[in-house]
């Protein structure tokens, strides 16, 4: 198997990485024949996997742009993955250009990228680091030196609680982080979920199954389970809904059936 020059080096480019299959989704260039093969397999038994990431990235820029209206300039996005077009950065410094981001991901890929799409923007940063050790994060140089913590801060979980297994206690990190951050800030999130996918249970888990085959395990929550995030938060109208729900700019009935597959919310510490 060829590596491609873009590569870190030290990378295993024959493990898939879900970082590089949703790249894929969303027609990037960084991913492997691993990750498009595994992306292929999930696929099959859900076919509309690009259209549920697609309605991911539309509901965190919908998210981001509310997050500004309501002042805030400061985001950080754990989970971030491949940048591609239309970003948290992009977004937030079209409208503001003092806006600030942190990125967090800890596939090399998905780091090594994105520093070289943020090379030389002063207000946007990358940290290599996991959601389940908060510390990490809220530690780093990065996170130091581009965020205040002391204002409000928009905190990106975007497309990885599901990642979490139980074992793990996305609750309790979804909580510390929640508690190093200023009155006023921001929880924006999306979780996969059974509900809202049109297919059967049964057929939906056929591609649960390959993200353990390649040892990501996708977790499928309620929308109560869900809503369990915002412990804390002050949830924002109209509360915990499928994504093209969550303040709609067009018409919901012309979104494809799949970007209905998924939970979002967005929610203000009080």
């Amino acid at each position: 198997m060829e590596r491609p020059a873009w590569a870190p080096t030290g990378i295993d480019i024959s493990v898939p990485s879900v970082s590089r299959i949703y790249d894929y989704y969303l027609g990037g260039s960084h991913n492997f024949e691993v990750d498009r093969e595994a992306a292929r397999k999930a696929m099959e038994f859900i076919p509309g996997l690009p259209k549920v990431m697609q309605a991911n990235r539309a509901f965190m820029r919908r998210a981001v742009r509310f997050a500004l209206d309501e002042g805030i300039t400061q985001f950080l996005d754990i989970g971030s993955g491949i940048p591609t077009f239309g970003n948290v950065h992009e977004v937030a410094q079209h409208a503001d250009p003092e806006a600030r981001v942190v990125y967090v991901d800890h596939d090399p890929v998905a780091v090594a990228h994105s520093r070289a799409v943020l090379e030389g923007n002063e207000r946007a940063g990358i940290v290599a680091a996991d959601l389940r050790k908060p510390q990490d994060i809220l530690a780093s140089p990065e996170v130091r030196r581009l965020l205040d913590l002391d204002r409000p801060v928009a905190l990106l979980l975007v497309a990885v609680l599901h990642f979490l297994e139980d074992d793990d206690d996305p609750y309790a990190a979804v909580a510390e982080l929640r508690d190093a951050l200023a009155p006023g800030s921001m929880l924006v999130l999306t979780h996969a979920a059974y509900e809202g996918i049109p297919l059967s249970e049964e057929r939906a888990g056929g591609a649960v199954g390959v993200y353990r085959t390649i040892r990501n395990p996708l977790v499928m929550r309620t929308s109560e389970q869900i809503a369990g995030f915002f412990d804390g938060f002050d949830l924002v109208a109209p509360g915990v809904v499928q994504m093209p729900m969550w303040r709609p700019e067009t018409s919901p009935e012309q979104e494809d059936p799949y970007a209905f597959s998924g939970f979002a919310g967005v929610g203000r510490k009080a």
